[in-house]
């Protein structure tokens, strides 16, 4: 495979594991006492990241503390899994 069709290839494998997230936004805490400060919620119970395209890296909850963002990839990798997330359904 050519390195741009191979580009291509992982551009549309990326927006199809993108599309399998419900917004639910547990890999965020938004169940927690303390989720990122970057989680807002909409009237429909979805959740969204205001800081989605710079995410990765050190981030900060509600209360200040501070915490690395990962790939939801890395989480699951991890072994961390959340009920219902169909990343994590994926990667089984």
């Amino acid at each position: 495979m050519e390195e741009r069709e191979y580009e291509k290839f992982l551009a549309q494998r990326e927006s199809e594991y993108e599309a399998l997230c419900r917004r639910c936004g547990e890999c965020c805490g938004a169940s927690g006492e303390d989720p990122c400060s970057n989680l807002v919620g909409d009237r429909h119970g979805r959740y969204f990241c205001k800081s989605y395209s710079t995410r990765h890296g050190i981030q900060r909850t509600i209360s200040g503390r501070t915490f690395m963002c990962v790939s939801i990839r890395d989480v699951i990798r991890s072994g961390a899994y959340y009920h219902g997330c169909p990343y994590g359904e994926a990667a089984r």
